[in-house]
């Protein structure tokens, strides 16, 4: 088993202008491409298992290929004790993982094949869009934050 290793990698630019960069912990394959451990927080586009190529100059990455999690970002106003508290275990019965809580952010990865429906119905029931919102990570263009980037297509094909 290869050993983890932390990367940093570029997650946009802040209110500043500067860059952000965002630290994600992976596993070095052998052709040196990197396997996401957990969900990033604010690097759009990728999610848990996931193989990215990283270019270490520029803190850029291409994506190698996909694991089939979604990654589920929930933020919250106040503590977010209360809403993992809910949400967790919920989520952890279809086989998802909180992979990361602060005060203010979960991070969620569960695999597509859950379905929509059923992932949203639960992150609805407890997130009320006034005190903690969710938002996919890697289901939209991470330009435009709208248009579905449909990599799921082929992961739910029948064979």
């Amino acid at each position: 088993m290869t050993a983890l290793q932390v990367i940093e990698l570029f997650a946009g630019t802040g209110p500043d202008g500067e860059p952000v960069v965002e630290r994600v912990q992976v596993r070095v394959n052998e052709d040196d491409s990197c396997q996401l451990v957990r969900s990033p927080a604010f690097i759009k586009g990728i999610a848990s298992g996931d193989t990215i190529k990283v270019s270490t100059e520029k803190q850029e990455f291409e994506l190698v290929k996909r694991s089939g999690n979604l990654a589920i970002r929930v933020f919250c106003r106040g503590d977010s004790a209360a809403v993992s508290d809910r949400l967790t275990p919920q989520l952890e019965k279809l086989g998802g993982e909180l992979d990361l809580e602060s005060p203010r952010l979960l991070v969620y990865s569960i695999h597509v094949s859950c379905g929509f429906a059923t992932i949203e119905k639960i992150l609805d029931s407890v997130c009320d869009g006034a005190n903690s919102v969710w938002y996919y990570g890697n289901v939209y263009d991470p330009q435009d934050g709208q248009t579905p980037l449909n990599w799921w297509e082929a992961i739910l094909k029948p064979e």
